[in-house]
């Protein structure tokens, strides 16, 4: 029998043996096994082989089948006849069973990991299924009959086994539980192994192994959950059916249902990535699951968002099945995933499996000619159509879009179509696909592919890919063709916008609004390949030039991404920004002329000047009233109906907020202001400050965009009008405040000199910067807004300042105050966004310097008493709040300074160790509590989260501290605590009193070692220097400065041929020191010293010659 599991082969082994394993290793009881027997050996050595290698697992099968047949059935004639002279044993089906499960029980002590206990229990499976099925065909009834398991023996081996680790896992009586977790995950892995070779059970023992798996699936150890699931997952897929199906449908359907729904909620909910990973592995497709394993893709664990990627969404089916927006977030999720290779999971799903979905459509070949796996031909039409499942003409232009992502992997992953693209004609010599055709016929699928792959060819290395770079360059056009190209789909543009505006009906004005969309799309994606041309080329230059502001300048306005790109082309054909900004300039007046030719052909209202008068009506500051009273002046021919007199009105709005987008690009673009410039300044002066001046929002609000552009790139533009939006953020809208704020950071973030003290002559303090307080201020009014969007940008912008450290201490100290309330409010859970930010923003400001962590630690006592009033504030509502335990541990973390960077390092030996300063906010902050709990006014409320986070604090047990005076005057607090018995629980006490102890000790050393270097430095101080009363002559000072260098010379053989004398007894030695420590030994002695002792040995080395040469003589 095996009594272990091993690798090595053993036939046999004793019981002595086996008793000499650990009581520990298991806790089942193996009931007395009586004498060794043949049966038990050749069960035995069958089991231990089957531990060492698969490969003979069938060879044992046999083996084992004819053990057991002969053991429930009589033996034949022959083998009696043979066997007649001998003794034989007789066993029967209780003593092969007993065997088995003897052999099985050996397995469950074994821990997880070990191949060979994972063999045995393979082989054990594998046998009750081939054993089953013999019986099975052994006992076919005849037509009509019904099979009467109980006469087949492997059927009552099951049940037996069964039962016995039913009986482990749920014993009978509570009174001996087996509590070790080993064998609990054997047992459970037993059980679920059985189940998925077993169909074939009783329908009680299915039901009831069915709901033991649904407990065991709340195990607390998550290697017994998964074996659950493993079970579980096999029920679900056999339908939950028993032997003979002889359940009603609506009963299995339950069945299943109740477990889908089990292992769904373990799917979302338990903490264990392997349970979770299980799950999704073998959860069986079908359309109520496919929902909750597509979320996976968004699982914490990187393995199972890879497993989404590598094994559930291939083996989906068709992906067009999908909806188009879970298409793209799925895409979303993976291209965009922190984890590499689950990056490239999404990749091969989208270029392999997706792309031949579609281009199964259109591969001609026949029927016989396709071959399964063997991916179709390429076509543009296949890529065209997998653009258009996915959301590419509302999302390619923004950030969230992700079909340019996808695109780039598909030309670098799928070679055939790259090569397929860009073939060119034999015969021609022109690009074969990209011919002049496909460019005047784009649609949105096609433009976007050329853009992509205008972008793969520009991202490719010049001096590797050489080759693939000038094939793709010669399917491009070149600058001039690519200008006319250009001019058409401006015009296709054109004309759909102006359909658009002339639709009569909503039918024909939707039909119009689709089609444009899709041309503007066209246009963008055009812009995009212009950005990244050639413009050396002086006529392709010029027509491109023209073209772009010939399209600004028209009366129907593009959209604004459109607009920004073409601003931008028009900047790459520039030389010069001088000649950008005057051709902008001439663009906003063309823009101004087609509004004022229109109105010079629709109505008379007097000369040029009333008509300028006109346009300008929305940058002044100047009533409509006045305006009107204005115009009453001329006489003019006919009235003006107020309904046109609107539309007009409104027409100037647009034409104006048009001229003010052009500018906001045109400042986007620009790399400095330069006031010298007359054409920026015309734009500043005329277009922008008007509009910050207007009373329309829209006008307002993208004016004062303008300005914060144009205050970026100047200082002094800054500097001058930080108090416009400061008053801007106090007294406007919501929409302006978010304008506002951002711009704000932006500005003190260029120019960060505009927050620092202003220098002051001597003698007088730094005058503070005057926009420091103002900019707290409003930060501080933006975190308590009402309106989500204006926190969450406040948040953000405020992390910013302080991360960079761009504020004073004062107004620091005053936005961290109320970031960290904020983070502990309750309020802000219905606000995610501004929690996550400052769940990212506190940790990362305390841990990136020392000193934030002491600024923390500062005003952690100031934090819980302020929550502890606004919990009590909130009376019975308080269950919303965060727990005290979660608050100190967030403090106690934030103001650990071994976590700041760079205060825990590595030495040579590769042990980590803390820096000198890295205890200093924990210092500072049990030192701020001690001095708050220790005052009469604090109540017990409040003592007692204070006394937790004092319990949280880390305390060096010995060395230096980085304030002497600090530590000592922390261990007088806790000297006075212990006395006073501050401690409201055993453990704050506990704490408390090892901490004063460990302070006292610590004190101790410190004042130890304080004293031996300063006794150490009275030892070695030299003597004092007199200084002469006169000055030296010029003889004196070059006679000292020859003494000196004579004494450097002779003091740089110190300590040759000294010798120490040995035969000193230990008195002498003692006086010695005290004579060294009585007198001070001085340069000038030492040299003496030695000049004496080179004497001495001259003279002996004198009188040795003398000697040996009476030696010699002798």
């Amino acid at each position: 029998m095996p009594g272990r599991t091993s690798v090595r082969s053993s036939t046999a082994t004793t019981r002595k043996s086996a008793g000499r394993s650990r009581a520990s290793a298991s806790n089942v009881e193996i009931p007395d096994e009586g004498p060794d027997t043949s049966l038990r050996s050749e069960i035995a050595h069958i089991f231990n082989d089957a531990q060492n290698t698969i490969s003979t697992h069938r060879k044992l099968l046999t083996l084992l089948r004819k053990i057991q047949l002969r053991c429930y059935y009589e033996q034949s004639e022959s083998r009696k006849k043979k066997k007649k002279e001998q003794p034989e044993e007789e066993f029967g089906a209780e003593e092969f069973e007993a065997e088995v499960i003897r052999c099985l029980l050996r397995v469950l002590n074994v821990k997880k990991g070990v191949t060979e206990a994972d063999r045995v229990i393979r082989f054990l499976c594998l046998f009750l299924q081939h054993a089953l099925e013999k019986d099975l065909e052994k006992l076919k009834p005849d037509e009509g009959e019904e099979i009467d398991l109980s006469e087949a023996p492997t059927f009552r081996l099951s049940e037996r086994i069964l039962r016995t680790l039913l009986d482990i896992l749920f014993p009978p009586s509570e009174s001996n539980p087996v509590h070790n977790k080993v064998v609990q995950f054997r047992a459970t892995q037993t059980l679920a192994h059985i189940i998925g070779h077993i169909d074939t059970l009783d329908d009680d023992t299915f039901a009831l192994i069915r709901v033991c798996f649904k407990k065991l699936s709340r195990h607390k150890e998550q290697t017994v959950r998964v074996q659950a699931v493993l079970g579980l997952l096999r029920f679900l897929n056999n339908g939950g059916d028993g032997e003979d199906g002889e359940e009603d449908d609506d009963d299995d359907d339950d069945v299943a249902l109740s477990i889908q729904h089990r292992l769904l909620d373990m799917m979302q909910n338990d903490p264990s990535a392997e349970v979770r990973r299980t799950i999704v592995k073998a959860m069986p497709l079908n359309p109520s699951t496919v929902r909750y394993l597509c979320e996976r893709a968004r699982d914490m664990d990187p393995l199972v968002r890879r497993e989404v990627y590598r094994s559930v969404l291939p083996t989906l089916g068709d992906f067009r099945s999908l909806k188009m927006a879970e298409r793209e977030k799925l895409i979303r999720w993976g291209l965009r995933d922190r984890d590499d290779l689950v990056r490239s999971a999404a990749a091969r799903l989208f270029c392999n499996k997706w792309l031949e979905d579609c281009a199964g459509a259109y591969d001609s070949r026949p029927e016989e000619e396709k071959k399964p796996g063997e991916p179709a031909p390429p076509t543009i039409e296949a890529v065209a159509e997998l653009l258009e499942r996915i959301y590419l003409v509302d999302r390619a232009g923004i950030e969230e879009g992700v079909a340019h992502d996808a695109m780039q992997h598909l030309w670098q992953i799928r070679t055939d179509y790259r090569d397929f693209i860009t073939s060119v004609d034999p015969i021609t010599a022109e690009p074969s696909k990209f011919t002049h055709a496909f460019w005047l016929n784009l649609d949105t699928s096609r433009a976007f592919l050329a853009r992509s792959l205008n972008d793969f060819w520009n991202n490719l290395n010049d001096t590797t890919d050489v080759r693939l770079k000038q094939e793709l360059e010669d399917n491009f056009p070149g600058l001039e063709q690519f200008a006319y190209i250009l001019k058409h789909h401006f015009k296709a543009l054109s004309d759909a916008l102006r359909r658009e505006g002339e639709a009569s009906n909503e039918a024909e004005l939707e039909a119009a609004r689709d089609e444009s969309v899709d041309k503007d799309f066209i246009v963008q994606q055009l812009l995009h390949i212009a950005l990244t041309l050639d413009y050396s080329p002086p006529i392709g230059r010029n027509q491109v030039m023209n073209i772009m502001r010939e399209n600004l300048s028209k009366e129907i306005a593009l959209e604004q991404e459109c607009t920004k790109l073409a601003v931008q082309v028009l900047r790459c054909c520039c030389t010069t920004e001088a000649e950008f900004c005057r051709d902008i300039l001439e663009v906003i007046a063309d823009v101004k002329d087609e509004l004022k030719d229109k109105d010079n052909d629709d109505t008379i209202t007097g000369d040029d000047a009333e008509d300028n008068e006109s346009f300008y009506s929305a940058q002044s500051d100047v009533g409509r009233d006045d305006i009107d009273s204005r115009r009453k002046k001329p006489k003019a021919k006919e009235a003006i109906d107020p309904e046109e007199e609107e539309m007009r009105h409104q027409q100037e709005i647009m034409v104006y907020l048009k001229c003010l987008y052009i500018a906001q690009c045109t400042l986007e673009t620009v790399v400095k202001l330069d006031f010298t410039d007359s054409s920026l300044v015309t734009i500043l002066n005329t277009l922008i400050i008007p509009a910050v001046r207007g009373q329309e929002a829209q006008v307002r609000e993208i004016g004062l965009r303008c300005l914060a552009l144009g205050s970026i790139l100047s200082k002094d533009l800054a500097q001058s009008n930080l108090q416009l939006f400061f008053h801007c953020f106090s007294k406007g809208h919501d929409a302006l405040k978010e304008i506002v704020i951002q711009a704000l950071v932006d500005i003190f973030w260029q120019h960060k000199s505009l927050l620092q003290d202003e220098p002051a002559e001597e003698g007088e303090e730094p005058t503070p910067s005057p926009f420091a307080k103002p900019l707290a201020k409003a930060i501080l009014r933006g975190l308590r807004s009402d309106n989500h969007t204006i926190s969450l940008i406040t948040c953000t912008a405020g992390s910013k300042l302080l991360l960079f450290d761009l504020l004073p201490l004062e107004q620091t100290t005053d936005i961290l105050r109320e970031f960290t309330l904020a983070y502990f409010d309750p309020d802000t859970a219905n606000y995610p966004g501004v929690r996550q930010a400052l769940s990212y923003f506190l940790p990362t400001f305390c841990h990136s310097k020392l000193k934030n962590a002491s600024l923390m630690a500062q005003l952690s006592v100031p934090i819980i008493t302020k929550l502890l009033q606004h919990k009590e504030d909130m009376g019975e509502e308080d269950d919303d709040m965060v727990g005290w335990p979660i608050i100190t541990a967030h403090l106690a973390d934030w103001t650990d300074g071994r976590k700041v960077v760079n205060q825990t390092q590595l030495d040579i030996d590769g042990k980590p160790y803390t820096s000198l300063e890295a205890e200093e906010p924990h210092i500072r902050l049990a030192t701020e509590i001690l001095e708050r709990t220790l005052g009469r006014a604090v109540s017990q409320d409040e003592r007692k989260p204070m006394l937790t986070l004092l319990t949280k604090v880390y305390m060096a047990p010995s060395g230096r501290a980085p304030d002497e005076e600090a530590l000592g005057t922390l261990h007088s607090l806790v000297t006075e605590a212990v006395e006073t018995k501050l401690g409201t629980d055993a453990t704050q006490r506990n704490y408390l009193t090892k901490l004063e102890v460990n302070l006292t000790k610590r004190i101790g050393e410190m004042e130890t070692a304080t004293q031996a270097a300063e006794s150490e430095a009275e030892t070695v101080a030299p003597e004092g220097t007199e200084i002469p009363e006169t000055a030296p002559t010029e003889e004196e000072e070059e006679e000292e400065e020859e003494e000196e260098e004579e004494d450097t010379m002779m003091a740089g053989i110190q300590g040759e041929s000294t010798r120490m004398p040995l035969d000193l007894e230990e008195d002498d030695n003692v006086e010695m020191e005290d004579t060294a420590q009585s007198r001070i030994v001085t340069e000038d002695d030492i040299v003496n010293s030695l000049l004496a002792s080179e004497m001495d040995d001259e003279e002996e080395d004198d009188d040795t010659t003398v000697l040996a040469s009476k030696a010699s003589r002798g």
